[in-house]
């Protein structure tokens, strides 16, 4: 047990936007039916969202999975935590009473640190913005295997039809020995989150990721 690599008690969360051909050459003239919009700003974009759960401390993942891009991010939160956190982070699409209320069931001794939300009638403060800051600091980890995924490993736009599909290549890349996600633990580190200095396929490189069910990509 010496060699394996613990995670501390903060997990980062957030989730990135994998674009969708808008293409309609193909056998069924049409856009890929489980790819959704959302609205980004004033911008409306289609395709998918890869969402992750990373340590706070060395930025490894240990979380994973794949929704439509419609799906709003906080509702991905059950699938990144592994409950025995102390501090959760993430920015203010993380925030609220349910949020807090389902973060109490989820991980009872996690202290909220996601980003304070300023509303209409209600602007943040300077102490609150300074919060912020510094909550960004640490928040801005799970930033970077977005980075490797998207800009080094070329999953800025999908290849396939199907979330199904999409998410296996997310989790699988050219060698189905070894996932894009849990390779960034490798690419990092050099080893998984069970300490060892190969892909292990039973354990995903130490990344439990969740895969899309054909019945809930359909919802």
């Amino acid at each position: 047990m010496k060699n394996v690599m613990r995670l501390s008690g903060g997990t980062i969360v957030d989730a990135t936007l994998i674009a969708a051909p808008p293409s309609t050459k193909n056998e069924e003239k049409q856009r890929d039916p489980e790819m959704h919009q959302t609205k980004k700003g004033n911008d409306w974009h289609s395709g998918m969202k890869v969402h992750i759960g990373v340590d706070s401390r060395s930025s490894l993942i240990h979380r994973a999975s794949v929704t439509a891009a419609n799906v709003h991010h906080s509702q991905e939160v059950p699938n990144l935590l592994h409950g025995k956190e102390t501090r959760f982070y993430g920015d203010s699409a993380y925030r609220g009473r349910a949020q807090r209320e389902r973060l109490k069931s989820l991980a009872p001794k996690a202290k909220d640190f996601s980003n304070r939300r300023a509303y209409r009638n209600s602007p943040l403060s300077d102490a609150d913005r300074e919060t912020n800051r510094r909550k960004s600091s640490v928040r801005s980890k799970v930033e970077h295997p977005f980075l490797t995924l998207k800009r080094l490993w070329g999953l800025a736009k999908t290849s396939y039809r199907g979330l199904a599909k999409k998410a296996n290549r997310a989790f699988a890349t050219k060698s189905p020995a070894v996932g894009m996600l849990a390779m960034f633990n490798l690419f990092k580190w050099g080893k998984s989150l069970d300490g060892r200095g190969a892909p292990n396929m039973s354990k995903w490189c130490g990344l439990p990721a969740r895969l899309p069910s054909r019945q809930a990509s359909r919802q």
